[in-house]
């Protein structure tokens, strides 16, 4: 199996990583902008991963994701797009420049990655694509002040979801999203200070992972919630 992920340098990101590659029979790239996490994965998985670091928002970066697979002629089996962003703002003093930051990071970047990816996904063999969603963009959910970039970001992922589903079926792809709940992350914490939520990334990486090995046999196009609580 051959995984992609984005975002993989620490919390959920991190431990998927490290979970996929317990697999003898399972190989990862991830992508992320810090490498030292990583890097010391590297020295231990020196075989089974490969890394990139760069700016998911960035062309150069998404063609040096797709040229390091296609030199290998590696086809893809999962891609997780897991990277995202946040801005804990009140509505009215949001700036342009930190809107588009969230909206490239959290909607952009994923739907560039996946259409440059294709031709490298699906047909003969299924291929699964994760979006990393959120419950504060999952619709008729709690709703939270201050996060009106973040979850509005996440419900244009969630529709994305449900849109290629349907368009990449023929091709063998199945596309669902992980409405993610409460979960202990740098991220969490700049959402909602001093919470702390009851799950571990560890945790919340062992159901990503088991679902992204399976979930695409029973699910596509489904925006699921993955939430024991939302704060």
């Amino acid at each position: 199996m051959y995984v992609v992920i984005t975002g993989a340098s620490k919390g959920i990101g991190l431990e998927i990583v490290k979970q996929f590659l317990e697999d003898e029979e399972t190989s990862v790239l991830a992508i992320s902008r810090s490498s030292k996490e990583l890097n010391i994965l590297k020295k231990k998985y020196p075989n089974s991963l490969t890394t990139i670091y760069g700016d998911i928002t960035s062309n150069s970066t998404i063609n040096k994701i797709f040229a390091a697979l296609q030199s290998k002629k590696i086809k893809v089996d999962v891609l997780i797009n897991n990277a995202g962003a946040i801005v804990n703002k009140p509505f009215a003093k949001i700036t342009g420049k930190e809107l588009s930051l969230v909206y490239n990071v959290n909607i952009l970047a994923s739907f560039l990655l996946i259409q440059k990816l294709l031709p490298l996904m699906g047909n003969k063999n299924r291929s699964h694509v994760i979006n990393i969603g959120s419950m504060g963009g999952f619709q008729g959910s709690s709703k939270f002040a201050g996060l009106s970039a973040y979850s509005s970001s996440k419900s244009a992922l969630a529709g994305l979801t449900e849109c290629l589903a349907e368009e990449l079926k023929e091709k063998n792809i199945a596309v669902n999203c992980l409405a993610i709940g409460a979960v202990q992350t740098e991220m969490l914490n700049k959402a909602f200070p001093g919470y702390k939520a009851p799950l571990q990334p560890k945790q919340m990486a062992n159901y990503i992972v088991e679902f992204a090995i399976t979930g695409h046999q029973y699910y596509n196009g489904k925006i699921l919630p993955v939430s024991s609580t939302t704060p």
